[in-house]
């Protein structure tokens, strides 16, 4: 007898998104989880879990379609480049052909009319996935609080000092568990979240306003150093970081410094009624993180 149970592919289940949503469905038995890697050693810690995994990589086309065989509902979380435009609708063209019924999509921040860059493949995205036909919910997270731990591998906080690029100007936050949390009760419940886009912003402070807040928290003294948004694009192209997508984000920063992005500052009472519970704010993720901060 086969099981009647709704199976759930994780897409980028080794990073932190799709990590954390994995780890806050893998207890629920109403769900088949399945973990999407890119390869057969980043599979066994998922196997030695007893989590099903399936080879996945959004680069090769071939792997698509057998591992989606089966899937019900999925969460697609594609990588920071411009490649993510082709590797979404190409997945997405196969979801539909494998007769996958719900999209979570893990999008960026912003009002419908965003014209950063990245934020607007993401809408994009978004608009091509509800041309397929298949129950969506879109998720669009504000910055990650998680940026300050670390930013492409660059750490973000040294010995008390903030090196960031968006001037003083306070934006929207929020946690990436927060995200991962919403995620998980959109591929729960699609009925109850299907056609919905969620903007997941919970905590409006400027990197000095968080310099401020750690010090209080830690009791050690942190500070904001304003750095211009071309020290940002000349550290990305020297880490051999994709640049097609990096040069968004520095139109990003640069918009942000200037106070010139309409909805930045946006903030959301959605959290509970999705989940239940409050959403993290910035003191309680300082305290979450301590070790991370303090030096």
């Amino acid at each position: 007898m086969t099981s009647q149970k709704p199976t759930v592919l994780i897409t980028g289940a080794t990073g932190q998104i799709g990590g954390d949503t994995l780890r806050l469905l893998q207890d629920d038995d109403s769900i088949t989880l399945v973990a999407a890697v890119r390869s057969t050693a980043k599979a066994q810690p998922f196997e030695a879990q007893g989590i099903r995994s399936v080879i996945m990589d959004f680069d090769k086309e071939e792997t698509l379609a057998p591992a989606l065989q089966g899937i019900d509902r999925v969460l697609l979380v594609t990588g920071y480049t411009v490649d993510m435009l082709r590797q979404s609708k190409v997945f997405v063209d196969q979801a539909k052909k494998a007769g996958v019924q719900h999209i979570v999509h893990l999008g960026a921040c912003g009002r419908d009319d965003a014209s950063i860059g990245h934020w607007a493949w993401h809408q994009l995205v978004e608009r091509y996935i509800e041309w397929s036909g298949c129950s969506f919910t879109h998720l669009r997270p504000e910055c990650f609080m998680q940026n300050l731990l670390s930013y492409d591998g660059t750490q973000a906080v040294k010995s008390g000092v903030i090196e960031q690029y968006t001037g003083d100007t306070p934006f929207s936050w929020v946690d990436g568990e927060d995200v991962a949390r919403v995620a998980a009760q959109a591929l729960l419940h699609p009925d109850t979240h299907a056609g919905q886009t969620y903007r997941l912003g919970y905590d409006v402070q400027s990197y000095g306003d968080v310099a401020t807040i750690m010090t209080r928290v830690l009791g050690q003294p942190f500070r904001y150093d304003a750095q211009p948004p071309e020290v940002f694009l000349e550290n990305m192209r020297a880490a051999g970081a994709e640049m097609a997508y990096m040069s968004c984000v520095y139109d990003n920063f640069k918009r942000m410094a200037a106070n010139s992005i309409p909805g930045a500052q946006d903030t959301f009472d959605n959290f509970t009624a999705i989940t239940g519970r409050q959403p993290v704010r910035w003191e309680a993720f300082v305290q979450k993180h301590r070790s991370a901060f303090a030096y």
